[in-house]
């Protein structure tokens, strides 16, 4: 199972969006200067309101209308480059963060599929779906609040503390106090007060989502069984943790607004004291005092949301933490450094003592397996539940990596070739086939996306579905729902065996592909799956042995073991053998039946 083996912090988060940022270098550095621009405009600004103040106090007329005048037009052009910085910057981040949101969804995307299968049986879909959309919506939330927010008040306090400190050494070290305290204040209660609260939200707002997307998928389990109401009360108890984890969330949050208030009405009192006094002590002007009072005021917007840019970054960084740790995870099944393509001729497969246990399963399924099907082969795998056939068949398409010993096609090691070419030159049909939510043709198709109409529906008539097909309201278009629900269990099983057909791959894999059929649909398929067999290795699993009576050779597996090997007809004249005490058990539970 792919694991992250290191904790998600903050830090980590940060690094994620920097490596992302470092994708885009030139835009990233763009946003960054033409918003520190439009700050220090409105940190200009409040100084030419001091000297607009100062020009009309002036007793000489002409001088004042003169600065007067100079100081409108440099309040007028630093507003106007503030605007005109800001929307630039506006329209780099909106292509920007775009950018980034759709290549996070796409690797993440690509990463999942990577996975094992055992992480996706251990994994909702829906759960994982929720991590993904919202740690992407997330990086658009923090894109946001570090350019437009972080930054600019960054550049702001900074600006604030050196115009007020040049001229008056006192406010500007109050200031730069002030401003220190309250923003450490702020970043510790949303690092260590908040943010845990908001961890441990975000968990149940995912088993949210996964208890949504089991009960949703298995719907027809759950009316069949009358289960409505259970599966409601069982929601019903996730969302009631979810609603107390989230309410204490947000009443912390409540509460650290309120602190940070109280301490923005101590910070005006300091500076505008500090101006009073310097005014008593004809240090400071009209003017002067206009401009300490502008800019804080213009700085005290900055610092007021300063609680909610930290609250957000928090919150972004809560919201992407199962994002970032399910791009850390590590792949179960890596490909090799350079590894080659596989390169199939004629089909051989080669087990040389096989180990492999399942995760940390103390005893092995198999200890030493060794076989050999050979190309063109129709080899057919029988025995009780559980004893390794379909494991057998993960293995050879390296579904899972084994313990020990190798796996052999055409004497190529498959844990030294590429998966994808592996898996590209075998088609298989499972016993459960799971379909996508497209149109019929799509899903035949699947396999070799590029077939023709007339190809796929040659197919269909190889599976014996195109007469079901061509029943549908809109033929090969019909949409088939999710995971094929709107087909029969024998219709969605037809469909599968059609893209096996389709697919035309050297190794075939039928894995009980005839289980949901009846007796005369199965001869049918029996019948043309022998002639797509011709030519090419065949591993048949069933439980029903009527679908292994003509292979080559039949395998009988028994606690990771093949005990027996050989034609039907000689596993059957066994006396005492496995093989032939299940031929007769179900040939007696067909006479009873009969």
């Amino acid at each position: 199972m792919a694991s992250s083996n290191q904790k998600v912090t903050p830090a980590r988060v940060f690094g994620f969006l920097l490596s992302h940022w470092r994708r885009q270098p030139t835009v990233a550095i763009a946003i960054s200067t033409l918003m520190a621009a439009a700050t220090v405009a409105d940190v200009a600004t409040p100084v030419f309101a001091g000297r607009l103040v100062d020009a009309v106090g002036n007793p000489s007329r002409a001088v004042a209308n003169h600065a007067a005048m100079a100081a409108l037009l440099w309040l007028a052009g630093l507003g106007l480059a503030a605007v005109l910085a800001r929307q630039a910057a506006f329209w780099g981040i909106v292509r920007f963060t775009l950018r980034m949101m759709t290549e996070i969804k796409q690797e993440a995307f690509a990463r999942v599929q990577g996975f094992s299968t055992a992480w996706h049986g251990e994994s909702f879909s829906g759960a994982v779906t929720r991590q993904v959309l919202r740690g992407a919506g997330a990086v658009d939330m923090l894109n946001d609040v570090i350019f437009f927010g972080l930054l600019p008040t960054t550049v702001m306090l900074l600006g604030a503390t050196a115009v007020l400190g040049w001229r008056w050494p006192t406010l500007g070290a109050a200031i730069a106090i002030g401003n220190l305290v309250y923003v450490g204040v702020t970043v510790l209660l949303a690092l260590y007060w908040i943010e845990p609260a908001a961890e441990l939200s975000n968990a149940w707002d995912t088993r949210v989502s996964a208890g949504l997307a089991d009960a949703i998928t298995c719907n027809a389990t759950v009316r069949a069984f009358g289960a409505e109401a259970r599966e409601e009360a069982r929601l019903g108890r996730v969302l009631a943790k979810w609603r107390r984890r989230t309410r204490r969330t947000w009443m912390r949050g409540v509460t650290t607004f309120s602190f940070q208030s109280t301490m923005l009405v101590a910070l005006q009192l300091l500076i505008a004291g500090t101006a009073i006094l310097l005014w008593q002590q004809n240090r400071a002007g009209a003017g002067d005092v206009a401009t300490v009072l502008s800019l804080y005021f213009v700085l005290h917007g900055y610092l007021r949301n300063v609680g909610q840019h930290v609250r957000e970054t928090q919150r972004g960084i809560a919201d992407m933490h199962e994002l970032v740790g399910l791009s850390a995870s590590d792949f179960s099944i890596h490909d090799r450094p350079a590894a080659p393509s596989l390169h199939i001729h004629r089909g051989r497969i080669e087990v040389r003592d096989l180990v492999f246990r399942y995760g940390a399963h103390s005893t092995n399924l198999f200890d030493g397996l060794s076989l050999a099907i050979d190309g063109g082969e129709r080899a057919g795998l029988v025995g009780p539940s559980g004893s390794g056939k379909s494991t057998f068949v993960r293995l050879i398409q390296r579904l899972h990596d084994v313990q020990g010993g190798q796996i052999l096609i055409d004497g190529q090691n498959i844990a030294g070739v590429t998966q994808h070419s592996l898996r590209s030159q075998i088609a298989i049909v499972p016993q459960e086939p799971t379909l996508f939510h497209r149109t019929l043709a799509e899903n035949i198709a699947y396999g070799r996306p590029d077939a023709t109409l007339h190809d796929i529906e040659h197919a269909a008539r190889l599976a014996r579905a195109h007469d079901f097909i061509a029943r549908q309201p809109k033929g090969y278009a019909t949409q088939v729902g999710e995971r094929g629900v709107k087909l029969s269990g024998g219709e969605r099983q037809r469909v599968a065996i059609a893209r096996a057909f389709l697919a035309d791959r050297p190794i075939l894999i039928l894995d009980e592909a005839t289980s949901s059929l009846d007796s005369e649909s199965e001869a049918a398929i029996a019948e043309a799956a022998s002639c797509l067999m011709q030519g090419r290795t065949c591993l048949v699993i069933a439980h029903r042995l009527s679908t292994v009576r003509a292979m080559d050779r039949i395998l009988v597996f028994r606690e990771g073991e093949i005990v027996e090997e050989g034609s039907h007809t000689a596993l059957v004249a066994r006396p005492g053998g496995l093989y032939r005490d299940l031929f007769e058990r179900q040939a007696l539970g067909l006479a009873n039946a009969a």
